[in-house]
């Protein structure tokens, strides 16, 4: 029976793959195989994981993309297929959650910026994957949020923002079955530089059945099976990895 997470010869998009979770999911699956696109804003940032795959004897590229902006989204499908020729995986991951100290205080720019990268943009690029990840059986993974069902009035837009990519993530995958399965990932806090002011005082008194944050290479087996054929009877579904946060 052939190893279901040997994904020698799969092609896997990860966006916001330059830090934290992205990083890590872009590693893990080079390790099993994969041959990656690292995609973020920042070159420089990208290049660096290219060459930390590269050591692992993996085939990367790094593609900069702002996942907002929605007519700059089509360039990142269209140079994969050109340097690699096929996609397997989509990973939506790239997200921002920038604080507010109150509704009133949102300003209409920043409200349609958290929506953009958090919502619109993954939406788009899905869209945009679907013919080619029906040629390979391929599948998406959404990487949101605790927040969307565990909500704070620091960050309203982010939660709701999170909150729509899991009904997206259930609708896409109606759409897009059965030739390509859609599921996601509902990240709790994790340990990565984005958190890095508040994790300690989180871990102080974590409201979760593990006491602590979870460390990245903990995301990464759960992204793994859910591209793999050991998931193949498993799409527009929202898997927890949160430690057993309280809601």
């Amino acid at each position: 029976m052939s190893d279901p997470f040997d994904f020698t010869g799969k092609v896997v998009i990860v966006t916001g793959a330059s830090r934290g979770l992205g990083r890590a999911i872009a590693i893990g699956f080079a390790e099993r195989g994969a041959d990656i696109v690292v995609s973020s804003r920042k070159a420089e940032a990208c290049g660096d994981v290219v060459k930390e795959i590269e050591a692992l004897g993996r085939r990367a590229v790094a593609i900069t993309c702002h996942v907002g902006d929605w007519n700059g989204l089509d360039k990142l499908i269209d140079q994969t297929i050109e340097q690699f020729g096929r996609l397997d995986t989509l990973v939506n991951n790239a997200g921002i959650a920038p604080t507010a100290p109150s509704s009133l205080e949102i300003s209409e720019e920043l409200f349609d910026k958290t929506v953009a990268v958090n919502t619109k943009g993954p939406f788009r690029l899905s869209a945009l994957a679907e013919p080619h990840l029906r040629k390979t059986s391929g599948s998406i993974i959404n990487v949101t949020s605790i927040g969307s069902v565990r909500p704070s009035p620091e960050y309203p837009i982010y939660a709701a923002a999170k909150g729509a990519m899991n009904i997206l993530t259930r609708a896409q995958a109606m759409e897009f079955g059965p030739g390509v399965r859609v599921n996601a990932i509902m990240a709790g806090p994790f340990w990565t530089d984005i958190t890095k002011n508040w994790r300690d005082s989180y871990e102080a008194d974590a409201p979760s059945a593990l006491k602590r944050m979870g460390r990245a290479e903990e995301i990464v087996t759960t992204a793994l099976y859910l591209a793999s054929s050991g998931s193949s009877y498993v799409t527009g579904t929202i898997v927890r990895i949160d430690g057993g946060v309280v809601l």
